[in-house]
């Protein structure tokens, strides 16, 4: 696996737990940036540390090779001095100089590619950390908006939901009140007409005696009237005569 999809997979498992374990969308993206960060802090030192490593090698060859040069120096000197000796000497430990560079080769180069792959993946990693903060503080404000869109929707739903009840309740009062006065109507007409005293029961047998009191003394005063003419004449009065039944 290459450094690059390595470091991907990394960071999109500590997002995807960092998102698992978030509620609010915003923190969740927050946690994800901070997640990013990291690794890209992470990349960052291991480039710095081969950097270190790479340059440590290229020191110690700088002054192997310094040596290197010396000792061919020194070497040439002894041979135009007869000193054939102190020659091979030289020229046996500029050998063993250059056998360490050489040996340090291949842990350069090593280094040296290293270095290369990681200045890859940082780059990458710094494209995508700015692509993702764009795409953060938007999707962000996208919640923001829905949620107080979704707020108003929902405060909206509740006056009319309330505005309904009272609708339901208004109509029901009215219907009531216009019952009553249905009622109220109703009962006037009767009570005007008379059919309540009709059905009453108790009230209309009272009125019935009353009633049948008043004709009997009519006709009482009646039969005193005409017994008193009939006595003062000593006749009958004629049919269809003033007083006659």
């Amino acid at each position: 696996m290459g450094l690059i999809q390595r470091a991907h997979d990394i960071v999109e498992a500590k997002a995807n737990m960092a998102l698992d374990q978030a509620e609010n969308p915003n923190d969740m993206l927050d946690l994800s940036y901070e997640k990013m960060l990291e690794q890209l802090t992470q990349v960052r030192r291991a480039l710095v540390d081969i950097a270190a490593s790479r340059k440590r090698i290229e020191l110690q060859e700088t002054q192997l090779q310094q040596s290197i040069d010396h000792l061919q120096a020194q070497a040439q000197a002894a041979v135009g001095q007869g000193r054939d000796d102190l020659a091979k000497e030289a020229l046996s430990r500029k050998a063993a100089a250059q056998q360490q560079i050489d040996q340090m080769e291949p842990q350069h180069q090593q280094l040296t590619e290293q270095e290369e792959k990681l200045e890859q993946t940082l780059g990458q990693l710094q494209q995508r950390v700015t692509a993702f903060r764009t795409q953060k503080e938007t999707m962000k404000a996208e919640y923001t908006a829905s949620k107080a869109v979704t707020s108003v929707n929902e405060s909206v739903a509740g006056i009319s939901k309330s505005m309904s009840d009272s609708g339901a309740a208004l109509e029901r009062a009215q219907d009531k009140i216009a019952t009553m006065q249905a009622r109220a109507q109703a009962t006037d007409e009767l009570l005007e007409s008379g059919v309540l005293e009709d059905v009453g029961g108790g009230t209309d047998d009272i009125q019935k005696e009353l009633d049948e009191l008043g004709n009997k003394a009519d006709v009482d005063s009646e039969l005193a009237a005409l017994k008193a003419q009939v006595g003062a004449s000593g006749e009958l009065p004629a049919a269809g005569a003033p007083g006659s039944p």
